[in-house]
């Protein structure tokens, strides 16, 4: 430790910054350095104080940065937004939510592009350079029309579907989420953006598609497939900033307790 040095660094001569250390070790009445003609340690005491303190500072740069951000940009895909919102007007009642909607082409919702400052969205897709938290597992089926022959099954499997059209995403969509929702292979069908677009597709022409079950689609149904795994509430983001961590645990805790 060199006196000198943190003088300078501090934009004060050395005299005024031993006066201030001793000071300071007279109101808390312990001694905080150790000095010898070898140099300037910290006692153990120091080692305390200097601990603390940079937890204080840590803890201060997080109110500041909490202080300065006053709204925050929510990407949403699905219906997942009024338990966390609940959640997390609790702890910010002040902040500003902005919603982006956005469409099954991008299950990140903009937060790749810089559009969104976390996503609350539906898996599984691409996670790199992603950081993401499941919150709740959803069982699939079989999005039909109630005429459709298997409609009336009490449950069915993606080969029951072989041979059928199914609504697929444009090119270029998220190949890990493209490809979960085509039932794991490769299927032809009309192209969608949006889910009203899905279901009416199905209403129309007879397409196949997949949905988390306990939804209502109207005139459609929903038939449980035994052979696809769950699709996951996902709630993703890339910063790690304090008002940005707050939503995701907020989010976390909206689910543990719904």
């Amino acid at each position: 430790m060199h006196f000198g040095r943190a003088a300078r660094r501090l934009h004060l001569s050395q005299p005024p910054l031993s006066r201030a250390i001793k000071h300071l070790e007279a109101d808390l009445g312990a001694t905080l350095l150790h000095r010898s003609p070898a140099g300037v340690t910290l006692t153990d005491a120091g080692h305390v104080l200097l601990a603390e303190a940079r937890a204080l500072l840590d803890h201060a740069d997080r109110i500041r940065a909490k202080l300065a951000r006053t709204t925050i940009t929510v990407g949403m895909l699905g219906d997942h937004g009024t338990r966390v919102a609940e959640a997390f007007r609790r702890r910010h009642p002040h902040v500003e939510i902005r919603v982006r909607e956005t469409d099954l082409t991008d299950p990140t919702c903009g937060l790749r592009t810089g559009q969104v400052d976390v996503a609350l969205t539906r898996g599984p897709f691409d996670e790199s350079g992603l950081k993401t938290l499941v919150l709740h597992q959803d069982p699939v089926g079989a999005v039909l029309r109630r005429d459709d022959p298997l409609a009336a099954r009490e449950r069915i499997t993606t080969e029951d579907l072989a041979g059928r059209d199914w609504f697929q995403f444009p090119d270029g969509t998220d190949e890990i989420w493209r490809n979960y929702w085509n039932g794991g292979r490769p299927r032809s069908g009309p192209t969608v953006r949006a889910v009203q677009e899905c279901v009416q597709s199905v209403l129309w022409n007879g397409s196949v598609g997949l949905a988390p079950l306990g939804h209502d689609l109207g005139e459609l149904v929903v038939v449980p497939l035994a052979d696809m795994s769950p699709s996951p509430v996902v709630i993703a983001w890339i910063k790690d900033d304090p008002l940005t961590l707050d939503f995701v645990e907020a989010a976390a805790q909206a689910y543990r307790t719904g």
